[in-house]
């Protein structure tokens, strides 16, 4: 199983704003950590769409947190951004051409699975990602810029 980059983006700029503690720019997150300015871009837009962020544009403007760190659970973030219905085919019946369907138990075994994985990722919450905050802040800091 793989998070889409949208997922990974957006768990890693929540845990930079959650350790910064204040408004930080998308370009700073993007160098921090050597990705596309683009991509987390669309990120942010979807993180403020579903509550998790504040974003303010123009000068001094930026991204910060919409709420405590202890209070952002890692599971719904998963859930909000990515996408689990199309795991597999046969996991969205209206697209579903599988010949199989029905008489197979991969779908009730996936099923569970992926319900195992968030219940997982539900006992997480923001804070819990990042053990030391200083450490993190460090290791961020010390991360050469992404090319232009």
């Amino acid at each position: 199983m793989r998070l889409n980059l949208q997922t990974d983006y957006a768990l890693r700029t929540l845990m930079m704003l959650a350790t910064h503690g204040g408004q930080l720019a998308v370009d700073d997150i993007a160098d921090a950590y050597g990705i596309s300015r683009h991509h987390l871009m669309k990120v942010a837009g979807r993180l403020a769409e579903l509550g998790y962020v504040v974003a303010r544009r123009g000068r001094g403007g930026g991204l910060s947190l919409a709420r405590p760190a202890e209070e952002i659970n890692v599971g719904s973030v998963v859930r909000d951004i990515e996408t689990l219905d199309g795991f597999v085919e046969c996991f969205d019946a209206g697209s579903n051409g599988c010949p199989v369907a029905g008489v197979c138990g991969l779908q009730g075994a996936l099923s569970l699975a992926v319900g195992d994985f968030l219940a997982r990722l539900d006992s997480y919450m923001l804070t819990d990602l990042i053990p030391s905050r200083q450490l993190f802040a460090a290791r961020l800091a010390s991360t050469p810029p992404s090319p232009p």
